[in-house]
């Protein structure tokens, strides 16, 4: 099959498309390497997909409806995608939310217009655990209303869930949303806390915790998460046979949580790294973020269930590979 892949050169789209490419699928990868990180780190995501030879890659910003039509015509004989292109981060979302609107909602829209046009047999795009916002019920579900976001990134991934479901109602495209948790490991953004405490902890400088320390997350190993969506993509939504409230057809639209299924406490996450690297971490307590959550853990029922997805690397196997990465890619 050939699939799109789109945010290639990002953290889970790089690992997804290695998984794809080493089982020998075609795969087309668009980025558009804006400069939110070290554009670097993204380069040399890409030049480990360029060995494959059933790889191709364009520098495409998805909300770009110009450049997406272009792909289309180019490549009509795409019939899968993997939408993972998205501006992260919940804190940077307080400082610059245009860029929000722009790539996750404009982004993917044109990528929903692009399954009219293709004859796309499964669309599956990354929405985030930040849908849950303020709820306070453990662990999240997915029937859990998600009504309250507090960061406008997950008004962003929450209005691409929406979107989804009324694009595979009227146009009987077949969907499913991931709620990734808290994903980490080697080649890891650098505004994620495993690369800014694994960074801080090597160079001897101060980082900052919040909440004092008092939070707990769902820390998700990376292979665990490109094998779970690689399976997802296979396991293509069928008609429900079922009649929803409002007397149509319930749409070919699912969604699942994607993550551990245990919670960390935040400090024993550093403490790892700690012991892992034989030095100490120099930590500035600070008070809770704006936009930010005390505690995240994923309910994976429904995932389990449909595509046998079941978390295997624990925090401390997952940070020795992560911090064996970071030492040879950055030398240290």
């Amino acid at each position: 099959m050939t699939v799109l892949v789109t945010g290639a050169a990002g953290f889970i789209g790089y690992h997804i498309s290695q998984r794809l490419l080493q089982r020998e699928e075609q795969v087309i990868g668009i980025d558009n390497l804006n400069d939110y990180y070290d554009v670097h780190l993204k380069q040399a995501r890409l030049e480990q997909l360029q060995v494959y030879k059933n790889f191709q890659f364009y520098q495409v910003d998805t909300a770009n409806k110009t450049d997406i039509e272009n792909l289309a015509n180019r490549h009509s004989n795409i019939n899968r995608i993997v939408h993972l292109a998205a501006q992260a981060g919940v804190r940077y979302s307080l400082t610059n939310p245009y860029a929000y609107i722009d790539a996750n909602v404009l982004g993917y829209l044109t990528i929903l217009e692009l399954c009219r046009k293709l004859p796309v047999e499964h669309l599956v795009y990354a929405s985030s655990s930040s849908v849950y916002g303020a709820n306070h019920k453990l662990p999240f579900s997915v029937p859990d209303p998600v009504d309250q976001p507090i960061s406008l990134y997950a008004a962003t991934k929450r209005s691409c869930e929406l979107m989804s479901y009324t694009y595979s109602h009227l146009f009987k495209i077949p969907i499913t949303g991931l709620r990734f948790f808290t994903v980490y490991g080697p080649w890891g953004r650098p505004d994620m806390s495993a690369f800014i405490f694994t960074k801080s902890i090597l160079n001897s400088e101060n980082f900052s915790v919040f909440n004092h320390g008092n939070m707990r997350r769902n820390f998700t190993y990376i292979d665990d998460i490109a094998k779970g969506t690689i399976a997802c993509l296979d396991n293509i939504p069928v008609m429900n046979k079922e009649i929803a409230i409002s007397g149509q057809p319930i749409p070919l639209h699912r969604l699942y949580n994607l993550g551990n299924n245990r919670s960390e406490n935040l400090m024993d996450f550093i403490h790892t790294l700690e012991n892992i690297m034989g030095k100490k971490a120099k930590i500035d307590f600070e008070s809770m973020q704006p936009g930010d959550v005390k505690e995240t853990i994923a309910d994976i029922t429904e995932s389990t269930r449909d595509f046998n997805f079941l978390p295997t690397i624990n925090i401390e196997e997952g940070l020795k590979h992560f911090v064996a990465w970071y030492r040879s890619f950055y030398g240290v």
